[in-house]
């Protein structure tokens, strides 16, 4: 993915996808199930962009109405079954599917925002420092974030994300790939680890600053959240090591 995300991520680097993110709710976990509605869902960020809450809306063709709910939030994250029925997609796609299910238009994401009811606080804490920060020469900052997922990825779906390591078939494989961006002021490393087979994983990216503003970070953590979440896995928060 490094030389690929390199040439658009230096095009655009701060212009970050749609705010929020869009599931579809499918009948069954398999492949070519048709969808039974839209969800919708937000993360509160810190400043420095930790996650301190999350909502979630839906709306499925059964009940014809927009819904909020902490609680499903958290079944999406908690319950492999629901988990395996919800398929990330991007705006236009939930449209889509939103028009074809008889809902009409998609409203809009400030109208999607105003339908947020149920917030769900989540644990909030400062940075955890496991060791002082080595910040290289010419950088002023180094960050390392921590993205978890319930799930595991659709290895594929993750060609335009991470150079792959050996052996990611195996499950022993921790570390399933890495990926690496330079600005003219910043430079990212990530990788993509496996946290139990099946059941967890994580983005670790770590981030030398050369700017005082690290205008790039929050648009470059979205986009590789987004495209984890295309690969099947659902974030549960953001954490921050330094």
């Amino acid at each position: 993915m490094t030389s690929d995300i390199r040439g658009r991520e230096r095009a655009a680097v701060t212009a970050a996808p749609e705010s929020l993110d869009y599931y579809l709710i499918m009948s069954t976990g398999t492949d070519g199930a048709p969808a039974e509605g839209v969800v919708v869902e937000e993360f509160a960020l810190t400043g420095d962009f930790r996650t301190i809450g999350l909502d979630t809306a839906g709306w499925t063709a059964a009940d014809g109405v927009w819904w909020s709910s902490a609680a499903f939030g958290r079944a999406m994250r908690e319950d492999p079954d629901l988990r395996a029925r919800a398929r990330a997609v991007s705006r236009p796609e939930a449209e889509a599917a939103y028009r074809d299910l008889g809902g009409g238009e998609l409203p809009g994401e400030t109208r999607l925002r105003a339908l947020f009811q149920d917030h769900q606080p989540l644990p909030d804490s400062p940075p955890l420092r496991l060791s002082p920060p080595r910040v290289p020469d010419g950088f002023h900052d180094t960050r390392v974030y921590r993205v978890l997922f319930a799930g595991e990825p659709h290895l594929p779906r993750l060609a335009d994300v991470v150079t792959f390591a050996g052996e990611t078939d195996d499950p022993r494989t921790r570390v399933i790939g890495t990926g690496d961006l330079r600005t003219d002021s910043d430079i990212f490393t990530w990788e993509v680890r496996r946290i139990g087979p099946g059941v967890a994983c994580c983005l670790d990216l770590t981030a030398h600053l050369g700017t005082a503003s690290g205008q790039s970070l929050g648009p470059l953590l979205r986009r590789l959240t987004t495209a984890m979440r295309h690969a099947g896995p659902v974030p549960v928060t953001v954490e921050r090591f330094s």
